[in-house]
Formats: C-alpha cells, sequence, structure tokens
C-alpha cells in the first residue's frame, strides 16, 4: 500500500509541476491567459475563432515531449480578457507581448483558421521572430489593416449586422456555427463534435455583437511578404474536404524560399481535432527538418 501511495503521490507530483499557467499583461488593461508544457524550443499554438487553447488537446502531449509548448487564449476568447471597440490592438502584437513577458526571442508558431492568420501577421511583419510557421486552414488575411480603421459606412452595415443576429439568437447562430464546422469534415469527423460543442458553448460571443477593431494586419502583411525575402521554414496545411480549387496552392508559397504544403485527406477545416495522429506526424516531421544542425 505504501507503495501505491508513494507512486501515486509521485505521478500526482509530475502532473501538478508539467503544465504552468499564468496571465501577461497586455495594452488597455488587457490579459493574455497562457499553458506552457515540456522542455526544449519554444513553439506557440494559436487557436481559431469562437474556440480557445483547448482545440490544441490533442496535439498538447505529443508537441511538449520535444518542445517547449504555449498555447494561449486570444483576448475575447477563454480565460483572457474581452476585447474592446474603443482599442485598437492585434492579436499578432499580443503574441509578441506574451513573448517577450516569456523571455522568447524566438518561437516556432503553429496557426489554426484564425490562429493562422495570427501566424500569417507575424510571418509577413516579424519574421525575425519565428524559428518556423505553421498555418492550418488559413494564411494571410485578405483584409483591411490597423491603418484603414472602420468608416461610417462600415459601422452603420455593422449596426444593421448585430441587430439581425440579436433577433435570430445567439444560442441559434453557435448552433449553426457548429454545423458549418462539421459539414466539411470526413469520415472522422464525429470526433470533434463534442469537444467542438463544448469550446463554443463556452464561448461569450463577443464578437459577433460587436463592432471589433482591425485585429489582422491582413493586406498590410501581404505588402510586406511580397516586398521582401522571406525564408522562415514555413507549412501550409489544408483538409481536403476544405480545398476549393484542387489544383491551386496557397498564394503564400510564391514568395516563401522554404515553404512546404501538405494536404491531408479524408479531412476538413478543423484538421488537427478530426485526424490529430496524421497532423501531428505532419507538423512533426516539418519541425525536425527545420532543426539547425548540431556537431
Amino acid at each position: 500500500m505504501k507503495v501505491i501511495n508513494l507512486l501515486f503521490t509521485t505521478v500526482l507530483f509530475a502532473s501538478c509541476v508539467t503544465t504552468r499557467s499564468g496571465y501577461v499583461a497586455t495594452t488597455g488593461g488587457g490579459r493574455i491567459y497562457y499553458e506552457e508544457r515540456g522542455k526544449g524550443e519554444p513553439l506557440l499554438l494559436l487557436h481559431g475563432h469562437s474556440l480557445d487553447r483547448r482545440m490544441w488537446n490533442q496535439q498538447w502531449k505529443p508537441l511538449s515531449r520535444q518542445y517547449r509548448t504555449i498555447r494561449l487564449d486570444f483576448r475575447g476568447y477563454g480565460r483572457s480578457s474581452e476585447q474592446r471597440e474603443d482599442l485598437q490592438m492585434t492579436h499578432a502584437d499580443d503574441v509578441l507581448t506574451l513573448m517577450d513577458s516569456l523571455r522568447l526571442t524566438k518561437a516556432h508558431v503553429v496557426g489554426l483558421s484564425m490562429g493562422a492568420f495570427v501566424a500569417g501577421d507575424l510571418l509577413a511583419m516579424h519574421p525575425e521572430r519565428l524559428l518556423s510557421c505553421t498555418m492550418a486552414s488559413g494564411g494571410i488575411r485578405n483584409s483591411r489593416g490597423p491603418s484603414e480603421p472602420m468608416d461610417s459606412a462600415e459601422s452603420a452595415r455593422r449596426d444593421k449586422e448585430i441587430e439581425a443576429l440579436k433577433e435570430k439568437g445567439i444560442d441559434k447562430m453557435k448552433e449553426e456555427w457548429i454545423n458549418t464546422l462539421m459539414a466539411s469534415g470526413g469520415s472522422q469527423r464525429e470526433r470533434m463534435r463534442q469537444p467542438l460543442t463544448q469550446m463554443i458553448a463556452d464561448w461569450t460571443a463577443w464578437q459577433p455583437l460587436h463592432k471589433e477593431v482591425r485585429l489582422f494586419y491582413g493586406r498590410e502583411a501581404w505588402q510586406q511578404l511580397t516586398s521582401q525575402e522571406n525564408t522562415t521554414p514555413t507549412l501550409l496545411l489544408r483538409g481536403a474536404n476544405d480545398v476549393k480549387d484542387k489544383n491551386s496552392k496557397p498564394r503564400e508559397l510564391q514568395y516563401l524560399k522554404k515553404g512546404r504544403y501538405v494536404v491531408i485527406p479524408d479531412c476538413g477545416h478543423m484538421l488537427n481535432m478530426e485526424r490529430p495522429d496524421d497532423f501531428n506526424r505532419i507538423l512533426l516531421d516539418f519541425l525536425t527538418d527545420t532543426a539547425e544542425p548540431r556537431y
């Protein structure tokens, strides 16, 4: 019995010290929640819209066996503070604030969907901070950046959209959104229904109910990427069911000296949740290939 109790205590202690968490202060009195696990080169996981850090549960332990793996909740999601209509900020700048607070000069960055928009901003605007960049189900966003704030016409359109959403109801909107994410999935899509439903149920839905500032550098980032040589090792990942034009490749590839494009069969937009084994294998192979030779 003493041996069993000792073993249990050891395992419990190990589990307590393995995952570390905290908050980092950012602009406008905001706070970013993060968790980290493992040792080695730092690797940041950036989640998608309406979700939070938990979408990376299937990657959390496998990646942390080789990397100092850090996942965060963007401002407006999960345990981080809400966004504000009166404060210009970008998610990419919040990620840099987190990196600076954790004293990370460089890191591998992995983002999916909205997280890929942020990863793309970092790739273009701050390539010197990246060891590598992985953009899954997304890339640099084709949208106005912070230098083009919302004008009166766009503000009026948003007023109408918000009013229409309130009439529909948030619960109905969330139900439709879950169905949209599930629809592109392949034969393994049901494995992600429960975690998606839980995260979206927990989501406050602040974003569709408010006038967001320019959260992504978007076209400003694209201009940066296309005007200079970028040598950051970059992986672009897509689910086969999410690729509309089977013969085309992501536009970012033509401006990346070390770009790689992989399509995972029989899955859709949320490929890391739907096909975690394939996602993890492809990602780890890519990260291994980017490692600097050691003599």
